[in-house]
């Protein structure tokens, strides 16, 4: 089984996809190379026939380097684009958090013409690695939902906070002072209310965030308040501590053990689950095994790479299913 890669910094795309393959003989690459592009035209050619979509799959699946050759023909999807509106007011403000012993931003996210309210349904946005709140900010976030709102879909509050470099949202010991679900599960809540809003009752998780909307979803759970939908975009799960490890984001396997999802998917229960994950990304295998086994409403394995683009691409649906579910659950 071929290890994902770490999660990736600031959007760019992850390498070593399991349908990568390279050459052991130096000697042997540009003989390689040739052959690729050979069998890569014959498969196109093919796609004539079949249909791009077709053609795309039979690239990745069956042509050696797959990946970086639908990568040069550009047959790994079209990048999303902000949306040119205006978005509602965006907060980014300094809070304490015990949970995590330092100042964290916050930043909350309203469609237009809203205000802070206790009407208003609320979802927390977790980031991914390298990442943080003001992010989310800067991936077009508060004009996705702006336009979203603006085409039908029901309203509601973002907020996204910092939940670490690289530490998957979770604490790694005992007492070392830095717990991310902590923070979301017994201050977040208070922080809301002061703000007049309510506490969450939906998550968005993009890579290592999808990882850390899980486990808060199961914890939400386990307290006996189920979330009501929750949006995974590449989410950076591990089916085995192999894959794991390779990340840093644990401190050993049974850190691993105790916080991954995929582990404790029996005790997931979220109104409504969606997971969007490009095909060209290494975390697509265990996307794929995360949304049969959660169940997922709504399941998306396009073509596309762990970036921004891909993102902003997919976006909007997972907004839809956000904003649609809380307003009816």
């Amino acid at each position: 089984m071929t290890t994902p890669a770490s999660d990736p910094t600031g959007g760019n795309p992850i390498g070593g996809s399991p349908t990568e393959q390279t050459s052991a003989d130096r000697t042997a690459r540009p003989l390689a190379r040739r052959r690729v592009l050979r069998l890569g035209a014959g498969v196109l050619g093919g796609g004539a026939l079949l249909g791009a979509g077709a053609a795309g799959g039979m690239l990745a699946g069956w042509v050696p380097g797959g990946v970086q050759l639908k990568r040069a023909l550009g047959m790994t999807g079209t990048d999303g684009t902000v949306p040119s509106v205006t978005p509602g007011q965006v907060h980014v403000e300094q809070v304490h958090s015990a949970a995590r012993s330092r100042e964290v931003t916050m930043v909350t996210m309203l469609p237009p013409g809203a205000g802070p309210s206790a009407d208003l349904p609320v979802c927390v946005m977790l980031h991914g690695r390298g990442n943080d709140a003001r992010g989310m900010v800067a991936l077009g976030t508060p004009q996705f939902l702006a336009a979203a709102v603006a085409d039908g879909v029901p309203p509601f509050a973002v907020v996204a906070l910092d939940g670490g470099d690289a530490g998957y949202w979770h604490q790694h010991a005992p007492g070392d002072g830095d717990d991310p679900q902590a923070m979301l599960a017994r201050e977040l809540p208070g922080w809301l209310q002061a703000r007049g809003l309510a506490s969450p009752r939906a998550a968005l998780g993009i890579s290592m965030g999808g990882s850390g909307a899980l486990q808060y979803a199961i914890g939400r759970t386990g307290g006996g308040h189920d979330l009501d939908a929750v949006a995974l975009l590449s989410p950076a799960v591990f089916r085995t501590w192999a894959d794991a490890r390779t990340t840093g984001g644990y401190a050993g396997q049974a850190d691993w053990q105790a916080h991954e999802p995929m582990l404790r998917l029996d005790a997931l229960r979220v109104g409504s689950l969606g997971v969007w994950c490009g095909q060209e990304d290494p975390f697509c295998p265990a996307a794929r095994d995360l949304a049969r086994q959660a169940h997922a409403r709504q399941a998306h394995f396009p073509d596309g790479l762990h970036t921004d683009g891909f993102w902003r691409r997919v976006l909007p649906d997972a907004i839809g299913l956000l904003g649609h579910t809380l307003a009816t659950a």
